[in-house]
């Protein structure tokens, strides 16, 4: 059974699992797709137009739908007053068991994998992808059609102007590429030796010219994403 706030807005598009709870204050708008049990908070925005200035401004509480949808994955927690915007040309999706919090924004046509953190403050810019099991810090900023792959941690604070590839650990303004994530290979299995190896590739700039069973498909998802701007493989990093 669903639990909707009396003050929560509800529009028409509006796709609802069994289980979600909505809370006071909450706008969703359709084209929208909700898992079951989601949990959105207070004051959540989901489903305005792309923030693209050739596109036309619906009014979706009114019923006027218009643009590609959003999509979000079962057993996600949306926290306060996060926005999500349509997609513009494919649906902006948000995956299973990801934890939004609260202040988050993802703009238009953004792909977020499953598992994902966001923590407070976070913005994703428009078409940027998310691989699964990623972990971004507070108030982290991801430039438009940034890429960051499966597995990765990026520092609060840190502005994302490249990609970043998988199982890294990336921080600092400028964004530079620092390790890997140990602990999170660890949790998903991945054996010492493949950490040690992505470890030394990383040490320098660089990535596995073979890659381990283990992180292949961490990387094959990373190469069919097309990373335009790579951290690893660049200049030296501080």
């Amino acid at each position: 059974m669903n639990q909707i706030h009396p003050s929560a807005l509800v529009g028409a598009g509006v796709e609802l699992g069994t289980n979600v709870t909505v809370g006071p204050g909450a706008v969703l708008l359709g084209p929208l797709v909700v898992g079951d049990d989601c949990w959105i908070g207070p004051g959540c925005v989901i489903g305005t137009p792309p923030e693209i200035s050739s596109l036309r401004h619906n009014r979706a509480w009114d019923g006027d739908l218009d643009h590609i949808g959003v999509e979000i994955g079962p057993r996600t927690v949306v926290r306060e007053l996060t926005t999500i915007h349509q997609g513009s040309y494919r649906r902006t999706r948000i995956g299973a068991d990801c934890w939004l919090l609260n202040r988050v924004y993802v703009a238009h046509d953004g792909l977020i994998g499953d598992g994902v953190t966001l923590s407070a403050g976070v913005s994703v810019g428009g078409h940027a992808q998310i691989g699964d099991k990623v972990n971004i810090g507070m108030n982290a900023v991801l430039h438009q059609r940034r890429v960051v792959g499966p597995g990765a941690m990026v520092g609060m604070g840190t502005a994302v102007t490249r990609d970043v590839p998988p199982f890294a650990m990336a921080y600092g303004n400028p964004v530079r590429l620092r390790g890997v994530n140990s602990v999170g290979m660890s949790r998903a299995g991945v054996d010492d030796e493949s950490i040690a190896l992505l470890s030394a590739e990383y040490a320098r700039n660089a990535v596995p010219a073979e890659v381990p069973a283990p992180l292949a498909a961490a990387f094959a998802w990373w190469t069919a994403a097309e990373p335009a701007r790579p951290l690893a493989g660049t200049a030296a990093h501080a």
